[in-house]
């Protein structure tokens, strides 16, 4: 048995909250976790559409039912199955949405924050790293950051985007041992970051956003 590929054309859809002007001083480019959807997503950063952020949800090019065959549905960035094809398509998705957005002519010396949350936080480091665009700063939220990169390569630039890994510490999918395997990880591919350490579980917190805001201008 021979498996055979063939690139095809695929509609992807992204969501925007604010509006492009003048007065943006931020763009903000928000990657959902697994078995979430754009939209969704997005509605949790509302805190931040203030006339002076422009926030952008991309959403993970496969979906799925979140139970049985019907009802809610959630997207995933990529699965174990065919993953470095998934990975390949995403990156280049989402270069070409940071392209769209960028293009408008109003947008016009502002910062660039990237923040993953969860299976995002993978996602937006392989993008910064593998892919075209680039950012100001990267936040990444409760997640890990993949150890498939070609860090000897190309950690220096992701250090250029300041990393910033935000952790609760009621996390239900991160022990304290995983933590410390992960930070002796990141120290050894030479990864400098700020961490924030909040009272929280697996989630998006307002109370972090606004600190959020700060750190990005």
């Amino acid at each position: 048995m021979k498996t055979h590929y063939l690139e095809i054309t695929k509609t992807a859809r992204y969501y925007v909250l604010g509006t492009p002007s003048k007065k943006i001083k931020n763009v903000w480019f928000l990657c959902h976790g697994y078995s979430q959807l754009a939209e969704s997503f997005l509605t949790q950063f509302e805190t931040l559409n203030d006339g002076e952020n422009l926030l952008v949800a991309p959403e993970g090019l496969h979906r799925m039912y979140l139970d049985g065959m019907t009802g809610k549905v959630g997207a995933s960035w990529m699965t174990k199955e065919d993953r470095n094809n998934d990975i390949v398509d995403y990156v280049q998705y989402l270069d070409s949405v940071y392209e769209e957005v960028m293009l408008d002519p109003v947008i016009q010396n502002v910062n660039i924050n990237v923040l993953g949350f969860s299976q995002g936080t993978a996602t937006v480091c392989r993008w910064m790293m593998m892919g075209k665009s680039t950012a100001t700063r990267i936040f990444l939220w409760a997640g890990a950051v993949p150890d498939d990169l070609n860090f000897a390569q190309d950690v220096k630039k992701l250090n250029k985007m300041k990393p910033v890994i935000l952790l609760g510490k009621q996390d239900e999918f991160i022990t304290e041992d995983n933590l410390k395997k992960h930070l002796v990880f990141l120290e050894k591919v030479n990864m400098n970051y700020d961490l924030i350490l909040y009272e929280g579980s697996h989630k998006i917190e307002s109370s972090v956003l606004q600190e959020l805001a700060e750190l990005a201008y």
